[in-house]
């Protein structure tokens, strides 16, 4: 299957946005404590900066379906993105550190509305999973190269953090310059009163009826759906070591980056609810798992579910998304969903850990386990979804 030049070279940027970001993945919270962050302090940091991608998204998405233009958007989304990651090596003072890791977060939330519009705008017809799938492949490669990258640059250079925050400004640099030679068609202007930062609260307004019923969907999915960095947490718990955890990290994104763009090709032959339906019965059996099993070898049979839950449904959602609403509106549908996602994303893992503390993991577990099993069947029943490539 042959995709535009856009999708292909906006899958090289966001495979080498995410390397620069997972090569530093494993070894930021280890750099904020030898800077003197405390735990609080590194979860406030975090939370302030997810906020910050989070109710953005909604904002810019519809300022690009407004002016009509993508590229501005994308180019100056990864441009933040990149010059964040030696800004927090310049100088370690906490306001500073606060600010660079707005600045990423800011990035990603100028680029990710007017990015996915682009992909969708680039699909052919039946094609929209498989475009999704296939950039999802290339960006999460990226998640497996990074931190190969970081245990090799930390091996020959142990503990020196600010040095490898430098050179993850390499793989930026690379993205910047692909994003000066995307190309993208005029596309319609959105006549709009002036948007405003909360714009997503308001597209879902005069959003569609099935858009409202997807979304919801999904956001109550996204609350059961906690930080990955809690299956790393169980997994330590088993006894692995910080190594292994690592390698299995790596194994989990490396699986998932070989799935993702055959199971986006699969969506578009079967239908859209049926592969993304399956994915959140497959996450209900990775949870359940989780919840019950001992033996250390089968946490990489868990990993390899997850990659699968993952493959089946992240790209399917955004091609679902992109087939309802209409065309000059995509930027506003996605960023909005990606916004209020990264809200309910905020709240479900401070559930899951006050769960996990009061209650044990396997309730923490259990309860999004049997939530996922329901929602299966929810999104297997919701009408007009069924699409197959002509």
């Amino acid at each position: 299957m042959r995709f535009s030049r856009t999708v292909y070279l906006l899958s090289l940027v966001s495979l080498c946005t995410d390397m620069a970001s997972e090569m530093l993945y494993p070894v930021m919270p280890a750099f904020l404590k030898s800077i003197g962050f405390t735990v609080v302090a590194i979860g406030l940091l975090e939370g302030i900066a997810e906020a910050t991608a989070g109710l953005s998204k909604g904002y810019f998405g519809g300022l690009s379906d407004r002016s009509g233009k993508r590229l501005p958007f994308i180019q100056w989304g990864y441009a933040l993105s990149a010059i964040s990651k030696p800004m927090m090596a310049m100088i370690t003072q906490g306001w500073w550190i606060f600010l660079a890791r707005t600045t990423d977060r800011l990035g990603k939330g100028l680029r990710t509305g007017a990015r996915d519009a682009l992909l969708s705008s680039e699909a052919a017809e039946g094609q929209k999973a498989s475009v999704f799938g296939f950039h999802r492949a290339m960006d999460t490669m990226g998640a497996v190269l990074g931190p190969l990258v970081a245990l090799g640059f930390l091996a020959v250079f142990p503990g020196e953090y600010r040095w490898l925050f430098l050179f993850a400004l390499l793989p930026g640099v690379a993205a910047i310059f692909l994003t000066k030679i995307l190309r993208e068609k005029p596309a319609p202007v959105v006549k709009r009163d002036r948007i405003h930062f909360f714009h997503g609260f308001r597209y879902w307004n005069v959003a569609p009826g099935l858009y409202k019923r997807l979304v919801a969907g999904l956001l109550l999915f996204a609350l059961v759906n906690s930080s990955d960095l809690l299956l790393l947490l169980r997994v330590k718990e088993a006894g692995y070591s910080d190594t292994e955890v690592i390698v299995m990290y790596i194994f989990y994104n490396l699986a998932y980056a070989l799935m993702a763009w055959p199971l986006g090709q699969w969506a578009d032959r079967i239908g859209l609810s049926r592969v993304f339906a399956m994915g959140i019965a497959c996450f209900a059996v990775t949870y359940a798992c989780f919840a019950f099993v001992q033996e250390r070898f089968m946490y990489f049979t868990c990993f390899l579910l997850y990659a699968f839950f993952a493959s089946c449904t992240e790209g399917v959602a955004k091609a679902w998304i992109g087939s309802i609403v209409p065309k000059e509106e995509t930027a506003s549908a996605i960023g909005s969903y990606a916004g209020f996602q990264s809200i309910a994303a905020l709240l479900a893992s401070s559930i899951a850990g006050l769960i996990w503390y009061h209650a044990g993991p396997g309730w923490a577990f259990g309860i999004p386990a049997f939530t996922a099993f329901l929602l299966s069947i929810y999104f297997l029943r919701m009408p007009g979804t069924f699409q197959k490539s002509p």
